[in-house]
């Protein structure tokens, strides 16, 4: 099988995906020969959707949205996304001498955006995700929230149509993490961005999706997909969320029982 990694800045790609994933498999080399990450992945996001992907460690998530970002490509299949994906990692990856409008204006910078228009782009931003004011302010002054809605504000810069996270809340404090789910949830629907998110947890997975994708401990195959007919905005603690939780949970609990890896 060819494999191909493709983006379509015009749109004509995919008039109906955001990204399009099409029996991608993965290795990686290995003392005793290539060891298989990924296996025969099918997927496709919609325009406007939000898509989680969740699964045991190791299962592949982090190599699939790696993959989707263009950072490797395939050992075999093709994905196809609709523009350059933006990427937010689970690290701010801020660059600390700058400050937090400064980080904004150089995504800005690399995008062409002339020099004028930067500073008033990068407030709009901060205020999109609620940090008006911080444009002069430096990393280390910022709060680990702080800091991770800058490197959101970062990632809507660069224009994309498709965001990719990768467990970009996984080091905050619950309450912090509570808050932006909200905040996330908030502007993926002001500005239908597709999302790809990444995460261990499954209730963020519940919360935050309209799809939840379950991957199968390595190698990584899709086990199974749920709807997530919820309505938005979603507490963590809903009554639904627990409940389609514990379903989903029980099914990686059989998931990580079948393959016997922790």
């Amino acid at each position: 099988m060819a494999t191909t990694l493709t983006t379509a800045g015009d749109g004509t790609a995919t008039a109906r995906h955001a990204a399009r994933i099409e029996h991608v498999s993965k290795s990686f080399p290995g003392p005793a020969g290539p060891q298989p990450v990924l296996d025969d992945i099918s997927l496709d996001v919609a325009p406007g959707e939000f898509v989680t992907l969740l699964g045991a460690s190791g299962c592949g998530k982090s190599t699939l949205l790696n993959l989707v970002a263009g950072l490797d490509r395939p050992t075999t299949g093709t994905i196809t996304t609709d523009g350059r994906p933006a990427l937010m990692f689970q690290e701010h990856a801020l660059l600390p001498w700058l400050s937090a409008g400064k980080n904004i204006e150089l995504a800005l910078r690399l995008r062409g955006v002339a020099p004028p228009e930067r500073r008033a782009r990068a407030r709009e931003l901060l205020a999109l995700v609620r940090l008006e004011g911080a444009h002069g302010k430096r990393v280390h002054e910022l709060s680990g929230g702080m800091r991770q809605r800058v490197a959101l504000a970062r990632a809507l810069a660069q224009q994309s149509s498709l965001l990719l996270m990768d467990e970009p809340f996984a080091a905050l404090d619950a309450i912090t993490r509570d808050v932006l789910h909200e905040e996330l949830t908030r502007i993926w629907r002001e500005t239908h961005l597709s999302v790809l998110f990444v995460t261990h947890n499954v209730r963020e997975a519940v919360r935050l999706a309209q799809r939840v994708i379950l991957l199968s401990s390595r190698p990584g195959r899709i086990a199974r997909q749920w709807n997530v007919d919820i309505a938005q905005p979603r507490r963590i603690e809903d009554t639904a969320v627990a409940q389609l939780s514990a379903e989903i949970t029980g099914e990686l609990r059989e998931e990580i029982r079948r393959h016997g890896r922790p």
